[in-house]
């Protein structure tokens, strides 16, 4: 079993907790889009990874290394060089790993070499899963363990979003590439004072922005006026008719999602904060 393996295994297993259900394969093996059952709450959340022990040795974790969970039954997991994803089944607090999805093939050396590689010896089978006060644990058969604690989800104001994808009638689709195959730079973020600033992915641009629990009312948009290439003023069009009086909002850990009442909208990805 690779290292990408095991870390996908428990990015699914958080999806397990979100509760989507499907008939278990009768040798315990997830295949893509089998449901799982668990009461843990392990969804909606991101896991960074404290520590790894494999035969009663502390492996050393590099930075970043984490779960990221997707509600319909996938998982992505980050090991600080390839990213990895898979599906599994769970049953109560037993996981059991299965169908394999794809992943970077990056090769890896030292530090992060030896925590894939360590990863890959600890996940294998069944595994156990304990929550307690968002700290989450993973243990084999054999004893090896990981721990990971849920990162708190990125505040809406004073994060920096990164523009990443469009919504049209509630479907989503990915943002439109260039010839080279680059997308266009769009960016926003909400201040304490109660404005909205950022760039639509060609023009830079400010507004009020008047936020409530679920709403952002946003006052006349303020823009530059340069004529930028394709797709960049493309998507400037489509974030301007977002960015225009009430809309709902909804923030999922480090994912934000703004939609108006006809169902256009955008989703953005939490950044490094603004200081």
């Amino acid at each position: 079993m690779t290292t990408v393996t095991a870390l996908t295994t428990l990015a699914l297993l958080a999806l397990a907790g979100c509760g989507a259900e499907s008939a278990r394969e009768s040798d315990g093996a997830a295949k893509a889009g089998s449901a799982v059952r668990t009461d843990l709450p392990l969804t909606d959340v991101r896991w960074n990874v404290e520590s790894l022990s494999v035969d009663g040795k502390k492996i050393a974790v590099p930075a970043g290394a984490s779960l990221k969970i997707d509600s319909k039954g996938e998982a992505s997991a980050e090991t600080g060089c390839n990213g990895v994803g898979a599906m599994v089944t769970v049953d109560g607090d037993t996981i059991t790993v299965g169908e394999r999805l794809p992943r970077t093939l990056k090769g890896c050396t030292g530090v992060l070499g030896d925590f894939e590689n360590a990863l890959s010896d600890a996940f294998d089978g069944k595994i156990k899963a304990k929550v307690e006060d968002r700290k989450l644990t993973l243990t084999t058969a054999g004893g090896d363990s990981i721990a990971l604690s849920a990162e708190k989800p990125a505040p809406l104001v004073g994060t920096g979003w990164a523009v990443d994808g469009l919504v049209s009638d509630g479907t989503a689709r990915s943002l439109p590439k260039d010839k080279k195959g680059e997308t266009p730079k769009a960016t926003l973020t909400f201040t304490k004072d109660g404005t909205v600033s950022g760039n639509l992915g060609c023009n830079g641009f400010s507004a009020s922005a008047k936020i409530t629990e679920s709403t952002i009312t946003f006052g006349p948009l303020k823009a530059t006026r340069k004529m930028c290439p394709e797709p960049g003023m493309s998507v400037e069009r489509e974030l301007m008719k977002v960015l225009d009086g009430k809309v709902t909002y909804e923030v999922h850990h480090r994912e934000l999602t703004l939609k108006t009442a006809d169902g256009e909208g955008f989703s953005a990805a939490a950044g490094t904060p603004v200081k």
